[in-house]
């Protein structure tokens, strides 16, 4: 019997959801301080997961949740770029 490959999941940090890894716009802050959007997935440093719901999209620009995720202030483009990369289901 063939195993099946397991899926990673992550949750969105506006609505709390769990959803594939694959499904989700990962922002990371690197070693050195900087944040930006990670198209990959793989950037080495602290990820934060949003959804691709619009919604969640508001809530995270609203609330300034990236700010509480990496306890910095992050930069509007930051944000901006985060909105200009939504992935939809």
């Amino acid at each position: 019997m063939a195993k099946s490959k397991s899926i990673p999941m992550r949750m969105c940090i506006a609505c709390r959801e769990m959803k594939p890894k694959k499904e989700m716009i990962r922002v990371v802050r690197t070693q050195d301080g900087e944040i930006t959007v990670d198209p990959t997935g793989k950037a080495s440093g602290r990820g934060a997961y949003v959804c691709g719901k619009e919604e969640c999209m508001q809530k995270v620009t609203s609330r300034k949740l990236l700010n509480k995720a990496f306890s910095t202030d992050v930069a509007t483009d930051v944000y901006a770029d985060v909105k200009g990369g939504e992935k939809h289901e």
